[in-house]
């Protein structure tokens, strides 16, 4: 690689006094790909465990709808709004630190989190929760693209996709039986593994990219950036709960409409940007980064609308629903490191394109499910969606991240998180807007506390009619994704030589396709 110079050690061998590998040895990259996919594995395994006790936290906590749902939206709010910013002080300060200091600041958020009394203070907790996710996030991408070769780099991408698609699988089981005890341990069983985290960080990761040689941050894009986006995804997500008329939702896609644009214009004329819009002047990357932004959108509310469908409808336990989440991270966990092969070779637009196509399919046929459906039919139509995102998720981020220069990849990684996790955010908005309407109260309780038992069919009904309706949303939603993976370049090929743009400073090889 152009950022490090090759050397001869042993396998094992350490870099004076230290523990691992030096930067330079050719085993490096599989240590630092350790490190990236116990991140993964970590945010994978909390999502579904946090998801699969959404009921027994309702029950625990006795709080409302709108709050429930914001145990979940203020993490991906706050790694939303904040991922950029991640991703920018990696660049100029070491995404080692950046990324240990991320799982410190996870580890005592989680803690916080299992000690709370009401929803108020968890929200609180789950806020910090996604700062330290957002270094996660922002950094774990450009730490394996930094130490693997671009040949490789798909297969590198689909081994992360592969173990978060191990934590996919546990989370939700594991979620169920820590219920079984008690709801605090959703959140502090995260705590051990988070700090052996940041100590297998701390020993593995060498710093490979210069720190960027533009200095300076720009407080006042980003304060517009985050104020926008804050407005944008309060404005959605409360509208779907509180309804479009309320005062607050309104204030906040006002403040969106008006401050996102302002933000764009700042980018363009600051030395020292939040995030470099050039990055987008590639084809590749900007079509690609579209697809990640539509896949969150399809994808994320899958989960949560099945945990009601599970608990709520059809009347399962935690752990029973958990284990029937399973085929949907086992078809990501089988597809993603073949579709990451398979794109180092022969490139990745028609791949990506595919899976967003065999997600469609499995989201339509997810629209003939009842009350009574039979088991078989949901784990099957989950394996397909998850065999899907598998096919995308790894070969796409593999392109975006193969196409920007080195010192730019925090960045570029925080803009592609960026992006899904909106498109996540607004996922579970609409999705929810949709289930809940026409729907009374009383009923809606139940589903969304998993105590439906008594319920009869004919009251289920609008509930599963709702479903379907949202699901259709969703299948839509990645036939779109698909027509805008076909809107990348087809070559594959070697990067040519990173040019130097107008101001002197490297731009992105325009030659690198995949």
């Amino acid at each position: 690689m152009s950022t490090v110079t090759a050397r001869q050690d042993q396998p094992g061998q350490r870099q004076g006094s230290r523990f691992g590998v030096a930067a330079g040895h050719e085993h490096y990259k599989w240590w630092a790909l350790s490190c990236t996919s116990l991140g993964m594995l970590l945010a994978a395994t909390n999502s579904g465990t946090l998801i699969i006790a959404l009921p027994d936290l309702e029950r625990s906590l006795h709080t409302s709808l709108l709050a429930l749902v914001w145990v979940i939206l203020a993490y991906l709010i706050a790694a939303t709004v904040l991922v950029l910013m991640a991703g920018r002080l990696s660049d100029l300060f070491g995404r080692k630190r950046a990324y240990v200091g991320g799982f410190l600041v996870f580890a005592l958020a989680s803690l916080g989190a299992g000690f709370s009394a009401n929803a108020t203070v968890l929200i609180l907790w789950r806020i910090l929760q996604g700062i330290g996710s957002a270094f996660l996030f922002a950094n774990a991408a450009a730490l394996v693209t930094d130490a693997f070769p671009k040949e490789q780099l798909g297969l590198a991408m689909g081994g992360n996709t592969m173990v978060a698609a191990i934590g996919l699988v546990l989370g939700p089981v594991l979620g169920g039986a820590l219920v079984a005890i008690s709801w605090h341990w959703v959140f502090w069983f995260n705590v051990p593994f988070a700090i052996g985290g940041a100590v297998w960080g701390a020993l593995i990761l060498r710093e490979l990219a210069k720190p960027d040689s533009v200095r300076g941050y720009d407080v006042l894009g980003t304060s517009t950036f985050v104020l926008g986006l804050t407005g944008l995804v309060l404005g959605v997500s409360r509208g779907g709960i509180s309804g479009w008329n309320d005062s607050i939702v309104i204030g906040g896609l006002a403040a969106a409409t008006v401050l996102l644009p302002v933000w764009v214009l700042i980018e363009k004329r600051s030395r020292a940007p939040m995030l470099d819009l050039k990055i987008f002047q590639n084809r590749l990357f900007a079509a690609a980064s579209a697809a990640a932004f539509i896949n969150g959108l399809a994808r994320f509310a899958l989960m949560f609308l099945f945990v009601f469908y599970f608990q709520g409808a059809q009347g399962n336990s935690p752990i029973q629903a958990g284990v029937k989440l399973i085929p949907l991270a086992l078809g990501m966990l089988i597809a993603s490191p073949i579709a990451g092969v398979y794109a180092d070779r022969h490139g990745s637009r028609a791949l990506a394109a595919i899976g967003m196509l065999v997600s469609a399919a499995g989201l339509a046929a997810m629209t003939t499910l009842g009350v009574h459906t039979p088991y078989w039919q949901s784990g099957l139509w989950l394996m397909i969606v998850g065999v899907g995102s598998g096919m995308f998720n790894s070969p796409n981020t593999a392109a975006m991240m193969g196409v920007v220069p080195a010192y730019r990849r925090g960045v570029a990684a925080g803009a592609r998180t960026l992006l899904q996790n909106t498109g996540a955010v607004l996922s579970i908005a609409f999705v929810l807007a949709i289930v809940t309407s026409a729907i009374p109260k009383a009923t809606l309780f139940a589903i969304f506390s998993g105590l439906t038992k008594g319920l009869s069919p004919q009251k289920l009904a609008p509930f599963i009619a709702n479903m379907h309706v949202a699901l259709w949303v969703l299948a839509a939603t990645s036939l779109v994704g698909a027509a805008v993976c076909l809107l990348r370049p087809a070559h594959v090929g070697s990067p040519a030589p990173a040019s130097l743009d107008n101001d002197g400073e490297p731009a992105i090889a325009a030659g690198a396709t995949r």
